[in-house]
């Protein structure tokens, strides 16, 4: 660590004056106990007794557990309906609901913001983003209510609409309409970009290690020389995928530790020493905003062993972990522990740099008002329904026309164009000609810089050690 000396001495130091203190607060919070639950408990009891109308206990007891969860701060625990549990367990059950397809996060007293769009999910087909907060469901504003308020506002039989109004940046805002649909989260997508192998992975499902495993034979039998891992709007999934497909690109140590206030719940989850991709393969990670947890673990792992590039934007940072435990009819989910990457580092709401930031381009205030005339008018989602399978110079004709009647960027509206397009058909694999984080990763194996790349990047705990280094230093 950096000052070791004179840091030893002023902890030393500090915590002489302090453990005694911390001591009795700890006590005073034991003793404190049973006088908290009789006082809960005596308030009940005389609510349902001297309030002006007659109270339904089950009613003060979904109050209380839920002001409870809420004390936590934490947008990841929360208490559980009976509906809300037996809406939990159809969904494990099935692997799939009646929704629009949006991983969601923050809550009250703030806006919900979308976490990232399940692909070919309606969400995804609205052209909805990371980071783009939902601000309205219906009438209603979402600044005052829960995640699990706003789940069960989106969550609904297939075929049933939704509005809602979408903020995208300080100024864009707009409304959308999503018809729900039966939404089954995919795993794995794959092609081949020439010689490399490209492979996205949508989601830590159960079955996404064993498909991640054919994918890469399937590479193999292709004669890949590189290989881009996609981790790009996946939300997660599972802690066990994520260590099993992890253990498919490193020989070995620490993929992943989890560490609780419990000592025997820590657990400490190693890579098996036999890896499908071998070492004289590169490896290119793409990282945006909307990975986060598993696909975080993932990413954390390939970079902490200096197996992989990673390129894009900075993670979401989750890594916290949540267990569901039942009550009778209701439930609650917690977070119980948090994960740590190879090198010893949390990055719960700080993310994953990554090791080169390639950022889609971003549009002004001014350019906002314009997108937001633009989107009510319609006019892309009406020229795609008319020109199916229009050729390249009737789009570009178009967009430039939209060009001269807007007064936006070209380049932009042609992309606009084009995901229009996408979200009327299955989700192509990728898309080489507008995806610019996908360019650079390209660029970055074709241009043969990548070894001399990845003798260069750190470890999250160098970066964060060297960030608390530079916020510690005088200004």
């Amino acid at each position: 660590m950096y000052w070791a000396a004179l840091t030893f001495f002023f902890c030393f130091f500090m915590v002489g004056i302090y453990v005694p203190k911390a001591e009795a607060q700890a006590s005073a919070q034991v003793e404190a106990q049973p006088q908290y639950k009789s006082i809960i408990q005596m308030v009940f009891e005389f609510i349902q007794q001297n309030y002006v109308e007659e109270v339904d206990p089950q009613s003060l007891y979904e109050g209380a557990m839920n002001g409870m969860f809420d004390a936590l701060g934490d947008p990841y625990s929360s208490f559980l309906k009976e509906k809300d549990m037996a809406e939990l367990d159809q969904n494990v059950i099935k692997g799939s609901y009646g929704g629009v397809g949006l991983y969601i996060s923050g809550g009250k007293p703030n806006f919900v913001e979308i976490a990232a769009p399940i692909e070919d999910s309606p969400g995804w087909k609205a052209g909805l983003q990371p980071a783009d907060l939902i601000i309205k469901i219906g009438d209603d504003s979402t600044d005052s209510m829960t995640l699990d308020d706003v789940l069960s506002r989106l969550k609904g039989p297939a075929g049933d609409k939704v509005d809602i109004t979408i903020r995208r940046g300080e100024n864009l805002e707009f409304p959308v309409t999503l018809t729900r649909a039966v939404i089954e989260v995919p795993t794995v997508k794959q092609a081949m970009i020439g010689d490399i192998g490209y492979l996205r992975l949508i989601s830590f499902s159960n079955m996404t290690a064993e498909r991640t495993r054919q994918a890469l034979e399937d590479f193999k039998q292709n004669g890949y020389k590189a290989l881009i891992l996609d981790l790009r709007n996946n939300y997660g999934g599972l802690l066990s995928t994520a260590v099993s497909v992890s253990n498919l690109f490193i020989k070995g140590g620490t993929v992943v530790s989890v560490k609780s206030r419990i000592a025997k719940q820590n657990s400490v989850y190693n890579a098996v020493g036999n890896p499908v991709v071998p070492e004289d393969i590169p490896i290119v990670v793409l990282i945006n905003h909307g990975s986060a947890s598993a696909s975080e673990i993932v990413a954390g792992a390939l970079k902490d062993h200096g197996r992989a590039y990673l390129v894009g934007e900075k993670s979401f940072g989750k890594g916290s972990v949540q267990q569901v435990y039942p009550l009778r009819h209701s439930g609650f989910k917690i977070t119980t522990a948090r994960y740590y990457t190879p090198s010893d580092v949390n990055i719960d709401k700080i993310g994953i740099p990554p090791d080169r930031e390639v950022l889609f381009p971003k549009f002004s205030s001014e350019d906002a008002e314009k997108l937001n005339k633009l989107i009510a008018s319609k006019a892309i989602p009406n020229f795609v329904e008319n020109n199916k399978k229009a050729a390249p110079g009737v789009i570009d004709g178009f967009a430039r026309q939209l060009q001269d009647e807007y007064g936006l960027d070209f380049s932009l509206l042609r992309r606009l164009i084009r995901d229009e397009e996408n979200r009327t058909v299955i989700a192509p694999v990728y898309d080489l000609e507008y995806d610019v984080q996908l360019q650079e990763a390209v660029k970055i194996i074709r241009e043969g810089v990548y070894y001399k790349l990845i003798q260069s990047t750190k470890t999250l705990k160098d970066l964060q050690e060297e960030s608390a280094s530079k916020d510690a230093q005088p200004s």
